[in-house]
């Protein structure tokens, strides 16, 4: 079985920043990509950012310049840099691997984690 656990969420000022970790658990032989997406509250999960295991990243255009995703593929752990937060910015933030392989070739398309509150806010 395959557990993401999301750390490093809390409240931030505006224009502070803030680093999250997602571990992903589980006798896990590889992962294609990891991600983190969004939720605030009364809107839809939206992407913030996505990288694959060769370090091919994606972000969503309102988070271009400001966040920063990466990944330490032998630690099966993402971070998500962000920087310049604005109280937009305030959401759940959920981690996601898609693309697991773990021992023995037992496949997961996707794994979520349980979110981590993030709160931009003077």
């Amino acid at each position: 079985q395959v557990q993401l656990v999301e750390s490093g969420g809390g409240l931030v000022q505006p224009g502070g920043s803030l680093r999250l970790s997602c571990a992903a658990s589980g006798s896990i032989f590889n992962i294609n990509a990891m991600g983190w997406y969004r939720q605030a509250p009364g809107k839809e999960r939206e992407l913030v950012a996505t990288i694959t295991s060769g370090g091919s990243t994606n972000y969503a255009d309102s988070m271009k310049g400001r966040f920063t995703i990466s990944r330490d593929n032998a630690k099966n752990t993402v971070y998500l840099q962000m920087n310049s937060l604005k109280p937009e910015d305030t959401a759940v933030y959920y981690c996601n691997a898609a693309g697991i392989t773990v021992e023995g070739g037992i496949k997961y398309l996707e794994v979520w984690g349980q979110g981590t509150l993030v709160t931009v806010s003077s």
